[in-house]
């Protein structure tokens, strides 16, 4: 028998930012509503108004910006009130923002979680303070982010979800310090003088004497955030998305995927079994199995050795997931660590130089002063395109963080100072006019393992619009490169002379039967 009910829709796609509107939209919706009770005009042609709720009363027509749900406190055991407001981040994603009250006991609690899922990667932002104005960057603390106070060496573990700023963030970790001092001072004095040395330290950060110092928030989830700035240079502000490890995925509820499922690469294609003890071959495509980092089930990765003219070999790397449509590529150099660092200016002066290819590693930081554009080293990942399809994908990505969802008049979201947005506006409206080429700007490429390359379109001479000049490394790059504790000397390739004594013994065999 047909039946004509239909399946209510999910809350994606536009429907689901029904839900989640600014904080200034549900405003604006307040207040139309609100001006002088005035509805549509009826039917004759008069305007018919409705009647005032009585005192006391509730209008059942009226807008509820806060939902209000009556939930158990778990101070007093009685019944309170928790009201819920769904709402969005300029430059983030969606929130619910929770406050709990007991009418009882007067127990209050207020805190935030993320209403969007859990990202594919887990992402690692870090902020430079130079002023107290950094003090005012609007923090997203999730429940699964481990914030840390680099200078301070301290270390807050996943907690209650926060929403806040620089400045609010460490002055709650040192009231949450001081709150059992007497105690210690009485009981372990010695952990006491410790944490005096630490709150005394913090204290001179919040007051500015101790500029500049570092806050870093670690989210496997993917969903904390600290406000970035147009104005920030390279090593201000930084954004880095990396693969989750299965304890975090088992920690995140992800589990750790269908450990019985296998995945062989693609038929007629060599895998990693066929080549372990083999070379690679340029060109040749090479696939193995891998974890998905968005639903831990396992795919294919596909590898591809391209060697560059001019310049060295690169491996181009593609996953697919099959399962949540997961898909990513990035580009790897090979080869050995050169001595020095390159550092790479190319003249943008027209259409042909847009169209240049451009290999930005993972390494490279990326700045066009003209455009007052700069990119930290790890921000993009590896990327193998054309400065055109490069400056695209920062374009994009950026207005997607800083202007609401489906926002392309430039608006932005509520909360955005109208200094701001016009700071944001001038800066795309720049950006575009170079994407179209009619706009001249310099790209400069500094990269301490010298793995990046800008395309000479003069082989073989020099190219008079391309500048390259080696660098001396300093000690802070040779250290977040792992190179100050690279062991150099003295190494001993274990599994290949285990190998060779394996070897030894099964032709000693064959001689002596």
């Amino acid at each position: 028998m047909a039946t004509n009910s239909q399946e209510e829709p999910k809350p994606d796609g536009a429907a689901f930012d029904d839900f989640f509107e600014s904080l200034g939209k549900k405003a604006e919706h307040l207040t139309i509503d609100e001006r002088n009770g005035t509805k549509e005009p009826a039917s004759n042609g008069t305007a018919s108004i409705e009647a005032a709720p009585k005192e006391g009363e509730e209008d059942e027509n009226e807008p509820k910006i806060v939902d209000e749900i009556e939930s158990l406190c778990m101070n007093c055991h009685e019944n309170g009130i928790t009201r819920l407001l769904l709402t969005r981040i300029p430059f983030f994603r969606e929130i619910i923002i929770m406050s709990f009250f007991c009418p009882h006991c007067n127990f209050k609690n207020s805190e935030i979680q993320s209403a969007g899922e859990i990202q594919q990667k887990g992402s690692r932002y870090e902020l430079r303070l130079t002023d107290s104005a950094d003090f005012a960057r609007q923090v997203v603390k999730s429940d699964t982010c481990v914030v840390k106070f680099i200078e301070l060496d301290i270390e807050v573990p996943a907690g209650r979800g926060q929403l806040t700023n620089v400045e609010g963030l460490l002055s709650m970790i040192l009231e949450d310090l001081e709150l059992q001092q007497p105690e210690r001072k009485e009981q372990i004095p010695e952990v006491w003088a410790k944490i005096e040395e630490v709150i005394a330290k913090g204290r001179k950060m919040i007051a500015g004497e101790s500029f500049p110092f570092r806050v870093d928030l670690d989210d496997p989830a993917g969903n904390s955030w600290i406000e970035p700035d147009q104005k920030d240079g390279v090593g201000k502000w930084s954004k880095v998305e990396y693969a989750r490890t299965p304890e975090q995925n088992e920690a995140l509820g992800l589990g750790a995927g269908d450990e019985e499922e296998t995945t062989t690469g693609a038929p007629g294609q060599p895998t990693a079994a066929t080549f372990e003890d083999d070379d690679i071959v340029p060109n040749e495509v090479y696939s193995f199995p891998a974890t998905c980092p968005g639903c831990t089930k396992s795919c294919i990765t596909h590898m591809k050795m391209v060697e560059i003219p001019h310049f060295k070999q690169v491996v181009i790397m593609s996953t697919v997931c099959d399962h949540c449509g997961y898909r990513s590529n990035e580009v790897k150099t090979g080869g050995e660590v050169p001595e020095k660092g390159k550092k790479i200016t190319l003249k943008v002066e027209g259409p042909t130089d847009l169209a240049r290819d451009i290999l930005k590693s993972e390494s490279c930081a990326l700045e066009c002063p003209e455009l007052h554009l700069s990119v930290n080293p790890g921000t993009l990942g590896g990327r193998f395109t054309t400065v055109e399809g490069l400056l695209t994908q920062v374009r994009d990505d950026l207005h997607q963080q800083i202007f609401d969802v489906g926002d392309d008049s430039g608006a932005g979201g509520d909360s955005l100072p109208s200094e701001a947005k016009q700071t944001w506006k001038s800066f795309f409206d720049g950006l575009n006019e170079a994407i179209k080429g009619e706009r001249k700007f310099t790209v400069v490429l500094k990269d301490p393992l010298a793995s990046s390359y800008v395309q000479n379109l003069c082989l073989p001479e020099n190219d008079p619009q391309i500048e390259t000049e080696e660098y001396e490394r300093t000690a802070e790059e040779e250290e977040d490169l792992g190179l100050s504790d690279m062991k150099t000397e003295g190494y001993v390739d274990e599994v290949g002379i285990e190998k060779k004594r394996l070897e030894d013994e099964k032709k000693t065999e064959e001689s002596n039967g």
